[in-house]
């Protein structure tokens, strides 16, 4: 399914912004557009837990069924969004050790639920706890960009995913999560790193490349040096070692470029 996220160099910041900060901005906005549906599925899922907590009984598969409404509107409405859901953190369900409620859309275009093998004694993926679309929100109460990566799990394409943890009475629950195909990322995203002075690239906050015109840094590798998650905490723009660090406006990417 392959969906613009609008005018490639609809830029509409001040004027006196560098071309820099302009493309990080922009980039940001189509980032912040994503992590508007994970907002959208973190509020219901909090509600709904709250509810059956309510009623004085732990939920089950069945009550997150509730869910999917608003899965399916948001995989029909928002820019870039492959795939988006619920992952529950183990022990939060009575019926079941784990569970994804996630919703993706194929190739055609059409909506289908994902079931994982989430038996460890057949599947090496069932563990998802460890991948960083979970660890990071669980572990700094932060939202996240993870990836790219391979997305094994869910689709088998190269992935980022946008997530934020999900707290229940000051508990930590699972996380709301929604995957942006890298395919789709790029085709956005490097019309605009062309059109800067020097070779561009976008990483998260532990340094991966998220998307680059710079043949240096691939998508998927790491760039090591900088401390990107000071910037993304400061939030503003920083140097090191010949490069400039831009900030995406709110979201956790980093725009690396030489200094010229």
């Amino acid at each position: 399914m392959s969906r613009s996220p609008g005018p490639v160099g609809a830029v509409t910041t001040t004027l006196d912004a560098t071309a820099e900060e302009r493309v990080a901005a922009q980039i940001g906005r189509w980032l912040e557009a994503v992590f508007d549906a994970v907002a959208q599925t973190r509020a219901d899922t909090a509600a709904l837990l709250a509810r059956v907590a309510a009623e004085g009984r732990r939920p089950a598969t069945v009550d997150l069924a509730g869910l999917r409404p608003g899965l399916h509107a948001r995989l029909a409405r928002d820019e870039l969004v492959s795939g988006v859901g619920f992952v529950a953190a183990p022990g939060l369900l009575a019926d079941v050790p784990g569970w994804l409620e996630w919703w993706q859309t194929t190739a055609e275009g059409d909506v289908r639920p994902l079931l994982p093998d989430l038996d460890p004694d057949q599947s090496a993926y069932s563990d998802y706890t460890h991948w960083d679309w979970f660890t990071l929100p669980r572990d700094t109460g932060r939202r996240a960009v993870a990836g790219p990566y391979v997305d094994y799990l869910c689709s088998d394409e190269y992935s980022l995913t946008l997530s934020a943890p999900v707290r229940v009475a000051g508990r930590f629950a699972g996380v709301a999560a929604a995957d942006v195909y890298l395919r789709h990322f790029e085709a956005a995203a490097l019309p605009l790193l062309r059109e800067l002075p020097g070779p561009a690239h976008l990483v998260n906050a532990r340094g991966r490349v998220a998307a680059s015109a710079n043949p240096a840094h691939l998508a998927g590798s790491l760039t090591k040096g900088p401390d990107f998650a000071a910037v993304l905490e400061h939030g503003r723009v920083d140097t090191f070692e010949g490069v400039r660090l831009v900030p995406c406006r709110g979201v956790p990417l980093v725009l690396v470029v030489p200094v010229v």
